[in-house]
Formats: structure tokens, C-alpha cells, sequence
């Protein structure tokens, strides 16, 4: 059986929350908190704050791989971005922040990994899909861009094999019928390449999406658009998924459409992702606190164990 860890931080006013935090579940729904709550890595570098993780493991290093915005609204919004969402949007970080670890419980020190360019505006919201036609890992994320005057953001991809070295950013998705998307996340499922979006307006909708090959053209799934409409528009973003052990997918939305303790999680399940249909399940879903923008990998009950039972200490900080 699988156990499952979940990589986030927490929507706070204060810089402690734009850290690294983990949480664990045996199933997928019943979490618990990790180092009591408490963050597990620390930013020092950038913006001194990290938003919108990804977790992935690659199988050419044999190490595991944190990747967040570099972002801090705590240090930055007040600061240097004058209160101003466009302001990040168009001068935040070329930069994402990156933590290795070779066993879930030993994380490094943050670097910071250069991948935009003066074309660029803020890089947000990194995740990772493995090609197995290339041998490559995609890290896939969402920017404005100098090509249509840092407007309509669009989705934007890199190659690399280590994590350290990456291929020149290169157009992955931009949507056709206007609006920027954000909050990018894609998996394979029976050669089939399945992309979850944030569409920002017309709709303000999380979106899903087909292709046969992982850089696309991706065909939105009207099936999708039909399950979903059941939820409010414009208060939920930051989708990821992962296949539970009955093969069933678990597609987890960022409820963000109340402030303070109201934010968080909410799990919708599918019998397979060709179908495109999701019946929410809140009943079954339990999480130590609201948790916001991150990813879920599945890990083994060793892994789970050996976290659960890991005294989380300052050096593990660096």
C-alpha cells in the first residue's frame, strides 16, 4: 500500500508561513501534520519566502526535488511590489527556489534556479511531469510575457535531467479563447496527457484538458467543465491529482474564496482521468489545518514512517 506526502505553506501575514511544510496520509484524505505543524525547510535566498510548491523524485540523481515561487507577500507586497499584484506579475522573480533531499527528511539548503529573463514577468506556480518519450523532466510553469506586453499569462516549460541544468523556456500552452492561465498541472494516464489549469477569466473556472503527446495541443474537456459546474466560479485554484490505489484520481482545488481558517483543500475523485467527470468528496477529507498550494507524491509506508517519526531539529534547517 501507498502512503502519500503533501509539499505546502500556509496562507499567513507573517514570513513563517511562506516556508516549506509537509503533511502525511495513509489514503489520501485523512492527513496529519509533519514537525508538528512547524516548517521543515527554510527560505534565505530571493524573496525569502517560497509559494506554490511541487514535490518530485528524479530517477537520474535519486533525489527528491522541492520546487516554489520565489515569493514572499509577507517581506514583498509591503516592500519593493507597492501593494500591487500586477507589479508582481510583471517585475517579480526570473527565479524558483529548490530544496534536494536523497530521503524525505533531510532537505538542503534553498538555491535558486534562473530561468527566466528580462521577457519574462513573475514565474509562478512550478510543477513536474516525466517524459518518457525524451527521458526529460518538464518543469512546467505559468508567466506574463513581453510578447503580448506581459498581458494574459500562459503556461511556459523547461527541460532538465538533473534539476540543475534547464533548457531555454519555451511556450507550452496559452489559452486560445482569451484569459490567462496559471496553477498548471499534468499527468499521464493510458498514453494519454491530462492538463489541469486556472483559467484567470472567460471563465474563471479550473479547467481540464487532453493531448496525446505531453507539450500538446491540449483540447479542453467539456466533460470536465460540466462536473464542475456544481462549485462557485472564481474561488478555487491550484489543482493537483494523484491516482490512489483503487485507481481511482483524487483531484485536490485550493479553496481560497473566504480569508483566514475557511481556505484550504477540496478533494474531488474520478474513476479515470478519459472521463473527465469528478464528484466532490469533503465528507471523507481531514486535514490539521487549512493548507494551501502544493503538490501530493506518493511515497511508501517506510517513507511514512521514517517522516512520521523524524525530530525535525535546527541543523535539519541548515
Amino acid at each position: 500500500m501507498s502512503a502519500y506526502i503533501f509539499v505546502h505553506f500556509k496562507e499567513t501575514t507573517s514570513p513563517e508561513g511562506e516556508q516549506v511544510y509537509l503533511g502525511l496520509s495513509k489514503d489520501g484524505f485523512v492527513w496529519e501534520k509533519v514537525n508538528d505543524g512547524n516548517p521543515v525547510a527554510w527560505c534565505y535566498y530571493g524573496d525569502k519566502g517560497a509559494r506554490d510548491f511541487t514535490i518530485t523524485y528524479c530517477k537520474y540523481t535519486h533525489k527528491y526535488y522541492i520546487i516554489g515561487t520565489d515569493l514572499s507577500l509577507a517581506y514583498g507586497m509591503r516592500n519593493q511590489y507597492k501593494h500591487s499584484w500586477k507589479e508582481i506579475a510583471r517585475n517579480g522573480s526570473k527565479a524558483f527556489s529548490i530544496w534536494e533531499s536523497e530521503d524525505l527528511i533531510h532537505w538542503s539548503e534553498q538555491r535558486l534556479a534562473i530561468l527566466g529573463d528580462e521577457n519574462f514577468g513573475c514565474l509562478w506556480a512550478p510543477d513536474v511531469i516525466f517524459d518518457g518519450e525524451s527521458g526529460d523532466y518538464i518543469l512546467h510553469w505559468s508567466s506574463a510575457h513581453q510578447s503580448n506586453d506581459f498581458g494574459d499569462k500562459a503556461i511556459y516549460y523547461s527541460r532538465t535531467r538533473d534539476f540543475l541544468h534547464f533548457s531555454k523556456p519555451e511556450l507550452l500552452y496559452r489559452k486560445p479563447d482569451g484569459g490567462g492561465v496559471i496553477d498548471s498541472a499534468i499527468y499521464e494516464e493510458d498514453g494519454k496527457f491530462y492538463l489541469f489549469v486556472k483559467s484567470e477569466r472567460n471563465p474563471a473556472r479550473i479547467q481540464m484538458l487532453q493531448a496525446d503527446s505531453v507539450l500538446g495541443p491540449y483540447q479542453k474537456m467539456d466533460a470536465f467543465d460540466k462536473s464542475m459546474s456544481v462549485i462557485e466560479e472564481g474561488l478555487y485554484e491550484a489543482p493537483t491529482a494523484v491516482k490512489l490505489d483503487d485507481g481511482r484520481w483524487c483531484l485536490f482545488l485550493d479553496y481560497y474564496g473566504v480569508p483566514g481558517a475557511g481556505q484550504g483543500y477540496v478533494p474531488f475523485v474520478s474513476e479515470n482521468l478519459s472521463v473527465g467527470k469528478f464528484i466532490r468528496a469533503d465528507e471523507k477529507f481531514e486535514f490539521p489545518y487549512g493548507f494551501k498550494h502544493g503538490t501530493i507524491l506518493k511515497i511508501t509506508q517506510e517513507d511514512y514512517e521514517r517522516i512520521k517519526n523524524h525530530t525535525f531539529v535546527e541543523e535539519d534547517k541548515r
